[in-house]
């Protein structure tokens, strides 16, 4: 009876400690390298330098344009911080965060175009009327 129970609780450690060549063990989650965090640290920092460059060296000739590019990047850098920081993938968990941060990013984009349409029809319906249309009324 020993000896079964030895096999399986050797059987069990084994599969436990089962490793893939990428750092990804049976769940799919990632466990973190050195070489990792100092991919994940030069990229930050690349996409941090790059926007301030844009910035004060004033690349671009208009400020939307300026914007738009810094948000792209700001964009990828939340990405770069995702994997190599929150080691998030679509195999962590089960997939389960990965759709949490699906889920969140619905949220955040309802709540977000749904608050500026609010204050835009406000704006338009709520403000008050000029001098001009004063004098007119009856």
């Amino acid at each position: 009876m020993s000896a079964h129970t030895d096999h399986d609780h050797d059987s069990a450690q084994h599969a436990h400690d089962h490793h893939d060549e990428h750092g990804h063990d049976d769940s799919g989650a990632s466990h973190s390298t050195l070489s990792g965090y100092v991919t994940g640290f030069i990229l930050a920092v690349v996409l941090t330098a790059i926007p301030f460059w844009l910035v004060m060296g004033k690349v671009f000739e208009t400020s939307s344009t300026t914007a738009l590019v810094l948000m792209a990047l700001a964009a990828v850098q939340i990405v770069v911080h995702m994997i190599y920081f929150l080691h998030m993938n679509t195999r962590s968990e089960g997939g389960w965060s990965f759709l949490a941060l699906l889920f969140t990013l619905l949220i955040v984009g309802i709540a977000l175009a749904g608050s500026l349409w609010v204050m835009y029809h406000m704006n338009a319906n709520m403000m008050p009327m000029s001098v001009h249309d004063m004098k007119n009324m009856p």
